[in-house]
């Protein structure tokens, strides 16, 4: 189809979906993206490895998305691997429990095409139990169900020279390797919009809740501890 005279190519994105063992909540975090009202939309689903039918789910979906297959390898090396295999000039995340809400892509993107100095794009999140969880089990979910500020991979868009600026996310995190990423994207200086509402929905569910392990804790301790060596090093030369 010829674009009209005087019309901008709207900016094509790719979307990450790393997973592992995801099949029973992926079909529905791969329809949460169709489901947008932006096009072209490329969906790449990184396989790190499941033993289950995680991969089966996403050929169900015909061309409509990109599987890309990995030995087990972490959520980190998941990204990146499908950021290599991205065509997109935009890039977005999802990790496979979780959802989009409708009309957030077109959201971040008016924001992207409004602010050119804006390198990335965020907005809110908001946790809820996965509908499988019955009563009395549901009662054990203690989280807060207001938005709140995402630091989740999720919830972002970014251009991908910014991506490639601050490089991928660090593969020696099994958690907080976001954070870290978007520690070192401010750290060089790059532009974040936060918008107010909610863009991503986190789901808690038997395989997320309730475990808070000690390496996890340590992976934290790690992100924080390198982030202030790299402003203590930055002191130093400025």
């Amino acid at each position: 189809m010829s674009q009209a005279p005087g019309t901008r190519t709207p900016p094509s994105v790719s979307t990450v979906i790393p997973c592992f063992n995801g099949e029973r909540y992926l079909g529905e975090a791969i329809r949460s993206v169709l489901d947008q009202d932006h096009d072209p939309l490329e969906i790449i689903v990184v396989d790190d490895g499941s033993t289950d039918r995680s991969a089966q789910v996403a050929r169900g979906f015909g061309e409509r998305v990109r599987l890309v297959a990995q030995p087990h390898a972490g959520a980190a090396a998941a990204r990146n691997l499908g950021v290599q295999h991205a065509q997109g000039d935009v890039l977005a995340f999802l990790d496979a429990d979780d959802l989009w809400t409708a009309g957030r892509l077109v959201r971040q993107l008016r924001v992207l095409e409004s602010h050119a100095s804006a390198d990335i794009v965020i907005g809110h999140t908001e946790q809820f139990v996965s509908p499988e969880i019955a009563e009395p089990e549901r009662l054990a979910f203690r989280f807060d169900p207001g938005p709140a500020p995402a630091r989740l991979s999720g919830a972002l868009v970014v251009r991908r020279p910014a991506f490639e600026r601050v490089g991928g996310f660090s593969t020696a995190l099994e958690t907080g390797e976001f954070v870290d990423w978007y520690l070192r994207a401010e750290e060089l200086g790059l532009v974040s919009v936060m918008l107010p509402e909610v863009v991503l929905r986190r789901r808690l569910h038997r395989g997320n809740h309730g475990v808070v392990r000690r390496d996890a804790q340590q992976d934290y301790l790690s992100v924080i501890r390198a982030a202030l060596e790299r402003r203590r090093r930055a002191e130093r030369t400025s």
